[in-house]
């Protein structure tokens, strides 16, 4: 147990021009909000003094192992004593003295608590323009639409937490994926989240961000950490549009007022329902890997694959849509033979019986796939 009211800790890599004053306004704000706290400094591996600055500042540094934004907060986290946690970067962009409002917000009964610089003050010079209208709009907008969220300010570098809510998100990511993993990982385990307004402030020296690299990794996680929206609802409305002509037109043309539907649109279709097939069998794949390898939450989706979805069902399944197929392509060369392998017109039944049996092939190495993925859990 300790007597600690709260924990703040700064990532580090060679900001000796700056984590003396993050660490002192740290300090001050515990006396200015009546808090007991601790500051740590989880150094990434600093070559210009950063770590004697610090500790004489009166910080405690610890050292990651591995290079990296997460590796180092991770490492910080690991080490704090306190049951309230607030992080924020150590370039001096941040105020520390808000400190105590973050605190003050998580004992109302939040479990994380984001500082917002879009709602909030940017000083002039403090954000890159293409940061502040282009990228952080666009990525924290698309991770509310894909997580359910409604935040403005995804990216800050500045948040406080429970120690219990941290331990229950379990974050892996090394690199600069923490900061979107903590918020889409925080959304999926329910916690509650709100904000809170502060003022960003210019950093002294050259950012070590990377506008586009950095932003196609944020990007990129939002993207694999959603397979449902990205894979499984797209592959699933294919699926439906491509079976409609196909059973439509399966008898034969028809006319709706002035258009004349024909094959062609089974051609279509017939695409349509295979591509859709392989998009949704991926997705239940990329899920499924998620969720056994830790890295995405148990769902309704997987409660109901493991619960529904087996190697034996599947190949059931995906053998009787492949003999089917099959027939059907049979059938076609019977009646072939009965014309002395004459020119025919079956290529209604030829669509089917292709989209048929290259469906059931997809099912049944899909579900070979997703058994190996499932290998502990299940008995083969």
């Amino acid at each position: 147990m300790t007597d600690l009211d709260v924990s703040v800790v700064l990532p580090c890599l060679n900001e000796s021009a700056t984590i003396r004053a993050c660490v002192e306004k740290a300090l001050r704000s515990f006396e200015a909000g009546k808090l007991r706290g601790e500051v740590i400094v989880s150094d990434n591996g600093s070559t210009d003094g950063s770590q004697e600055i610090a500790v004489q500042a009166g910080a405690r540094v610890v050292h990651a192992a591995k290079r990296g934004y997460g590796s180092a907060y991770i490492n910080g986290i690991a080490h704090a004593l306190a049951p309230i946690i607030v992080m924020g970067d150590s370039d001096d962009t941040y105020d520390f003295g808000e400190v105590p409002r973050l605190v003050a917000k998580i004992r109302e009964g939040y479990d994380m608590v984001l500082a917002s610089r879009l709602r909030g003050k940017i000083l002039p010079g403090a954000m890159p323009w293409l940061h502040r209208y282009v990228g952080n709009p666009i990525l924290t907008g698309i991770l509310n639409l894909l997580f359910g969220l409604r935040v403005s300010d995804a990216h800050t570098g500045m948040r406080a937490f429970t120690r219990d809510a941290y331990d229950k998100l379990n974050l892996r990511t090394l690199g600069m994926e923490y900061a979107s993993e903590m918020i889409v990982t925080a959304a999926q385990s329910r916690l509650r989240i709100t904000e809170l307004p502060i003022t960003y402030y210019p950093r002294l020296g050259e950012s070590k961000l990377n506008t586009w690299r950095d932003g196609w990794r944020h990007l990129r996680y939002l993207l694999l950490r959603s397979p449902t929206t990205l894979f499984i609802l797209p592959g699933l409305v294919f699926v439906i549009l491509g079976w409609i002509p196909l059973i439509a037109l399966a008898n034969g043309p028809f006319t709706i007022g002035k258009f004349f539907i024909d094959f062609h649109y089974m051609i279509v279709g017939s695409a349509l329902a295979m591509l859709g097939l392989q998009i949704l069998l991926l997705g239940l794949q990329g899920k499924s890997y998620l969720v056994a390898n830790g890295l995405d939450r148990r769902d309704a989706l997987i409660d109901w694959i493991r619960a529904h979805v087996s190697m034996e069902r599947g190949l059931l399944v995906g053998l009787i849509l492949l003999a089917s197929g099959l027939g059907l392509g049979l059938y076609i060369v019977f009646v072939w033979a009965q014309h002395s392998f004459a020119n025919i017109n079956e290529l209604r039944l030829g669509l089917l019986g292709l989209t048929l049996g290259v469906s059931g092939t997809q099912i049944i190495f899909s579900s070979l796939f997703l058994s190996l993925l499932d290998i502990e859990a299940k008995d083969l």
